[in-house]
Formats: structure tokens, C-alpha cells, sequence
């Protein structure tokens, strides 16, 4: 979907509803409020505006109302035609927070605060270690399917959460992979090629641990299905896993016991970090 489409294509208006009981709106509604007084000190109307910029009226109405999340380009245009060397540019960043689901900002922020991440995944890569290509093929396998825009929503949030490589100091995580998750061709051979390579590199960091469970195993205590658990400066932590307390996250230590308990009991039935890299590269040679 090109987020630049011209008014007259007749394509859908590029940009973001906003929920109003949202925590994002009040930003977004200053946002368009800012919007709106530069455009009224260059002395433009609203249709005038929208022709400049090359969108329509009704859409600069609903970003100036705090209706619309603008897109990058919106505001790209925005600064240039109002002469705002860069101020409107400027809100970018916090527009391009906004328009990520509330789920994934909430996650994201949760996240910023671990130390410690364990993690078991048994049907596809984990969400911080996949490609961009491989994250937007997963999500447009859902059914019923997502919007187009609900669609590079998620993935751009999924990519987003990618900072946690940044964090300085670097908390520790801890990855186990099953095999099929490396097999499975998500959006194809390429995509799936890409996304080993990245396994291998991620692999490489000094705080970042990837082990593989493989298929041939017997059986082993992630069979419930997924398991996370993260884990905070203060001692606290938080945890879920598909195969215990319906799903549901827990912070209880009785019942975050029982998750590392299996985790760590995954852990060692799983191929070492070292065995599990060369797991890979096998993987990635035979695809």
C-alpha cells in the first residue's frame, strides 16, 4: 500500500484512526492542534492545505481534530509546505509510537523495563528475533485476515520492540527455539533463509542466548506450549505460558516457580548455545 496515494487515486486515506478512550490520543489531539495553528499563521484554509500537500480536506480535518494518526510522509509535506524547518517533522517519533496497537506499546514498555527474559517458543520465531519480512508474512497469515493497515500497524510495533538490542545496560535473554520453527518456510525460502541469517547474528551478542529443542526429542516440559517470563531490577517478575493458569499472566512467585521450573528444565533437555548455532547453520545450509 503506497502511504503517499493521491487524493484523486480514490485509494483509502492514508493514516491512522484513533481510539479516543486511547492514553495515545491526548497526544495526537495536541499534535493536530499544532497542525492546525501553523497552517492558520501561513494563512491557508483547510482545502487550500489539502491541495498543497497533495491529500484531501476531509483527512487534513480529521488529523487537525486529533481523529487521525498522520503518516511520516503527512508530516513531511506538512513541514515543507508551511516552511516549519522541521518542527512538524519533529513529532514523528511520537506519531509513529502512537500508531502502534495498545497492546504492542503496552508490551514494548514492559519489556523496557526487564532485566531478564526467558523465553519458549514451539510454532514460530519469537516475536524480538524476527525479520521484518518474516514478521509481516506470520501476521498476514492470521484469519480472518487483518487489514492492510492493521497489518504494517503490528509489524512496524513488532519491529519497534527490536530496541531492546540497543539498551545499555543490555538485560540477558534467553531464547529456546523449537526445531519447526526453523523449518517452516514463512513467507518463503528467502524470507526464511533471511530470517536464520538474523538468528545467527542476534546469536553473536554476549547477552543473547539461542537454543534449539529439537523435534527428535522424545518429549520434553514445554510441551504445554509457550512459556515467557521476564524479570525486573527491583526482584519482581512476570510471567505466561500457554500451558498453565489459562494462559493468563502471573506474578505470583508460587506460580512464577512452576515457569522457570519448566523453563530451566527446557533449557537443559535443549541443545547447548554452541550445538544449537551449528543447528542452525545446518538448517540454513539445507534451505
Amino acid at each position: 500500500m503506497d502511504d503517499t496515494t493521491d487524493v484523486t487515486d480514490g485509494a483509502d486515506e492514508p493514516g491512522w484512526d484513533v481510539d479516543p478512550q486511547d492514553e495515545i490520543a491526548p497526544a495526537v489531539e495536541m499534535a493536530g492542534a499544532q497542525l492546525r495553528a501553523w497552517r492558520e499563521d501561513a494563512g491557508l484554509s483547510v482545502a487550500e492545505f489539502a491541495r498543497l500537500i497533495g491529500y484531501s480536506e476531509d483527512l487534513v480535518r480529521k488529523v487537525e481534530r486529533g481523529a487521525r494518526i498522520p503518516r511520516p510522509e503527512f508530516l513531511d509535506k506538512a513541514d515543507r509546505t508551511l516552511k516549519a524547518s522541521g518542527r512538524i517533522t519533529a513529532m514523528k517519533k511520537v506519531m509513529a509510537e502512537a500508531r502502534y496497537p495498545k497492546k504492542v506499546r503496552k508490551l514494548a514498555k514492559i519489556e523496557a523495563q526487564a532485566v531478564q527474559f526467558e523465553m519458549y517458543d514451539n510454532h514460530n520465531i519469537h516475536g524480538l528475533l524476527q525479520t521484518e519480512e518474516y514478521a509481516r508474512a506470520l501476521i498476514e497469515t492470521r484469519r480472518p485476515a487483518y487489514s492492510p493497515d492493521e497489518v504494517e500497524r503490528m509489524v512496524g510495533g513488532r519491529m519497534a520492540r527490536h530496541s531492546i538490542f540497543d539498551r545499555s545496560p543490555a538485560p540477558e535473554l534467553s531464547f529456546v527455539q523449537e526445531e519447526v520453527t526453523l523449518r517452516r518456510p514463512i513467507g518463503g525460502r528467502m524470507v526464511l533463509r533471511r530470517q536464520l541469517e538474523r538468528l545467527l547474528e542476534v546469536a553473536q551478542l554476549r547477552n543473547v542466548e539461542i537454543q534449539v529443542m529439537p523435534t527428535l526429542h522424545e518429549g520434553h516440559a514445554g510441551m504445554g506450549g509457550v512459556i515467557e517470563v521476564l524479570k525486573f531490577g527491583d526482584g519482581k517478575a512476570v510471567g505466561r505460558s500457554d500451558g498453565a493458569f489459562s494462559g493468563r499472566p502471573v506474578s505470583d512467585p508460587k506460580q512464577l516457580r512452576i515457569l522457570e521450573l519448566r523453563y530451566g528444565i527446557i533449557r537443559g533437555q535443549a541443545l547447548s548455545p554452541r550445538e544449537s548455532l551449528a543447528f542452525i547453520e545446518q538448517v540454513l545450509g539445507e534451505t
